[in-house]
């Protein structure tokens, strides 16, 4: 699974919760941490549709 795209779809998601703000509310650090985390969910539950894994990931990020 390409990481790059993860990453840009999960941009994308925060754009939803801040389309008024250029930048992202976390680092590089995060954003990597996020991405590996959806990797994760994909491998361990492959039927997971990868679009809904990212929305759950980025919206438990931004209410944990």
């Amino acid at each position: 699974m390409e990481k790059k795209l993860i990453i840009k779809m999960i941009k994308n998601c925060f754009k939803q919760y801040y389309s008024e703000v250029d930048s992202l509310p976390m680092n590089s650090k995060d954003l990597e941490e996020l991405a590996d985390k959806i990797i994760q969910i994909k491998v361990e539950q492959p039927a997971v549709d990868l679009y809904e894994a990212v929305n759950d990931t980025v919206y438990e990020f931004l209410t944990g």
